[in-house]
């Protein structure tokens, strides 16, 4: 289950950061990826950091299993569920990843303005791709549980709490406003109803 895990990963990067930018550029000319910016002195420096943390450490688990390095081996059981968990996860990331159009971005670039997006499943949750990449990774321990894999999953929390509380409410209030503050008013923040 150590190589599925690997490889289904491998497959998501591609699929939820390679070909996602390639369509956003050529949807928009833009890649949709801001980067990480600020200084270690802004929490949103730190939550693009932990992110990229997040998916190294993501990435290692799996690999570092299969090379024998670091023992994965949970009941037969305990691997099926986590690789349904990891299946739901990446494919409703990229469902939701779709769901926001032209408006998709990795960070986000304080000169650029997109349409605030409240329909499809951010009708009920703001931040619907954020829910699913940690419902991801929680399968991914579960397939591998390995000290890198459940590092990842700390680090990606944190890094999604940082990013969304100090870096993208604050920008969604400053651009959209009152149209904002209604939305967020009757929508979950990660889970329906909640936040």
């Amino acid at each position: 289950m150590t190589v599925v895990a690997l490889v289904l990963y491998l497959a998501a990067l591609v699929v939820l950061f390679g070909v996602r930018s390639w369509v956003q550029h050529r949807r928009t000319g833009s890649s949709g990826f801001s980067g990480i910016s600020g200084t270690p002195a802004d929490a949103g420096w730190w939550g693009g950091v932990l992110f990229v943390a997040a998916i190294v450490l993501g990435l290692a688990g799996p690999l570092l299993a299969v090379a024998g390095v670091v023992p994965a081996s949970p009941p037969i059981g305990v691997q099926v569920a986590g690789l349904l968990v990891a299946l739901a996860g990446f494919a409703a990331t990229l469902a939701a990843q779709t769901g926001m159009g032209a408006s998709w971005r990795i960070g986000v670039d304080p000169g650029e303005r997109t349409e605030l997006v409240t329909t499809g499943v951010f009708a009920h949750v703001r931040n619907p791709i954020f829910t699913a990449m940690v419902a991801a990774q929680l399968g991914v321990v579960l397939m591998v549980p390995t000290w890198p894999s459940a590092l990842a999953l700390v680090a990606l929390v944190v890094a999604v709490q940082l990013q969304v509380r100090a870096v993208e409410e604050p920008y969604l209030r400053s651009v959209h406003g009152a149209a904002y503050d209604g939305y967020s008013a009757g929508t979950g923040r990660f889970l329906p109803g909640l936040g």
